[in-house]
């Protein structure tokens, strides 16, 4: 188990080591009952005293992560465990094999399934152009047989990209075909972008909360993460300046338009001072942006790469949940020589994404069919939010408020402080519902009572039923949660 710290930082080294453990334990990189390094043994493997190590078990302990047994040792213990039972697994010998995984809680939450699905920020598959597509994919195979014994070009197919140029230049986005990089979704640009430019020690800001798989990301790189709060105007800012004039960071990932999970939308202003911040630093913007099409109210500000003439902004669109999600179709647009290396480390990656879905999506772009399909998008989605946030209001108990997007597919909802939206969620799937808890969101010091709901996912039929199933069990489990907190210990 490699733990990666950060001598420089504000954060105590025991946090650190706490910190770490439990994500690899969230993420289910450590299984239950599997053991962990003795004290001394992580003290000197770690370089760090016996006493910062004794400090981070005895929180671990504390907080029901681990159990120490007399005479054998110190062994996980996940909280949906009834009763601890040390494993015993022919397997045991890998744990001698380091890994270099120190978080992947996203891809662990994908696995839940259950029947009311809150966690998903996809698009309900009744509401895409799947038959469109599938007539086109068999155009394609009739008229073009050998496109699938054909590689694509690196950078993406010329055609798509053509497309996608224009496709931009709506958005206000100046961006030539040649600086268009086609990836296998959005979550690829994340990666390529931090394969490339992100390494040990580097310097990383994210908003608290984000999207978790970016945090995986940059983690995995051995990035250290600071998070910079959100209030109902985005990222604040101004304690992002405050933060640069102490650490001088490398990237800054941003969700600037429908962020997840909050769904908020940073002002203008507060585009231009980051901008103008990432200028005095010489640092790179990653923006992403898969939802900026899907606004209720009014179109959201300008993006930042239209804002941008010096090449600070690495764009990110996500096109696949609007169309098809099995498609995996990302955009990357950038300029200068950032853009020539992040072309060079998808080359390394896979070398080039697949045609036969580039060419499919093609004749969407820029058509009547695709104005329409958006705007439909739109009001179903909007009916959609609103059927749930009227369900909240009717339904829900005292103590819990949400935020009520302008666009995007999600609600963030926080719970009454004393609830821990981990346990929530165990409890939950009794009921056939998933959610993304709010811990998985943040990089540092997670905050317990908040969860992430999608309203995209279900039908209106299914969305109804299941908005009233967590409204049952979110007021059945917050009044147990307060009933065993106020018995008194005898």
């Amino acid at each position: 188990m490699q733990i990666e710290i950060n001598r420089h930082l504000h954060v105590p080294l025991a946090k650190q080591i706490y910190q770490a453990i439990v994500d690899r334990i969230q993420s289910d990189l450590l299984e239950d009952g599997a053991p962990l390094p003795s004290v001394r043994s992580l003290s000197k493997q770690i370089n760090v005293s016996l006493m910062t190590v004794v400090q981070a078990y005895n929180t671990l302990e504390e907080d029901g992560f681990i159990v120490r047994i007399q005479g054998k040792g110190t062994f996980i213990r996940k909280k949906e465990e009834k009763s601890f039972v040390k494993r015993e697994s022919p397997f045991d010998w890998q744990l001698s094999v380091p890994d270099y995984l120190p978080r992947a809680q996203f891809s662990r939450y994908h696995q839940i399934s259950a029947r009311f699905e809150f966690f998903s920020s996809t698009i309900d598959p009744g509401l895409l152009p799947n038959r469109y597509l599938e007539q086109e994919i068999q155009r394609i195979l009739a008229q073009e047989p050998r496109i699938l014994s054909t590689y694509g070009e690196v950078q993406g197919d010329a055609a798509l990209r053509q497309a996608l140029s224009g496709y931009l230049r709506g958005k206000k986005i100046e961006c030539a075909p040649e600086e268009i990089l086609i990836t296998n979704g959005t979550q690829q640009g994340i990666d390529l972008v931090a394969r490339t430019f992100i390494g040990p020690g580097d310097i990383v800001v994210t908003e608290a909360p984000t999207y978790p798989a970016a945090i995986d990301v940059f983690r995995s790189r051995g990035a250290t993460i600071l998070p910079v709060p959100v209030d109902e105007q985005g990222m604040r800012v101004d304690m992002l300046g405050a933060l640069c004039e102490k650490y001088k960071p490398k990237l800054i990932y941003t969700m600037p338009t429908f962020h997840s999970p909050t769904g908020t939308v940073m002002s203008t202003q507060r585009r231009r001072q980051l901008l103008d911040i990432a200028h005095d630093m010489q640092c790179l913007i990653l923006e992403d942006d898969p939802w900026s099409e899907i606004y209720f109210e009014k179109q959201p500000p300008p993006s930042l790469k239209s804002m941008d003439p010096l090449g600070h902004v690495i764009y990110l669109k996500g096109l696949s949940k609007i169309l098809a999600p099995g498609c995996r179709i990302g955009v990357l647009a950038a300029a200068g020589t950032i853009f020539h290396r992040l072309v060079a480390a998808k080359g390394n990656t896979d070398l080039g994404s697949p045609l036969l879905t580039q060419k499919a999506i093609l004749p969407l772009l820029n058509s009547e069919r695709m104005r329409n399909h958006v705007k439909k998008l739109r009001i179903a989605l909007k009916l959609r939010r609103d059927m749930m946030t009227d369900l909240f209001a009717e339904l829900m108990p005292s103590g819990v408020s949400w935020i009520t997007p302008q666009g995007g597919v999600n609600l963030w909802l926080a719970l009454p402080p004393q609830v821990d939206t981990e346990d929530f969620l165990i409890y939950a799937r009794n009921h056939q519902i998933t959610f993304l808890p709010g811990a998985a969101c943040y990089p540092i010091e997670s905050k317990h009572h908040f969860l992430r709901v999608s309203f995209s996912y279900m039908n209106e039929r299914e969305l109804q039923e299941g908005v009233r199933e967590l409204c049952r069990a979110a007021r059945s489990f917050i009044e147990t949660t307060t009933a065993y907190r106020k018995t008194p210990v005898v």
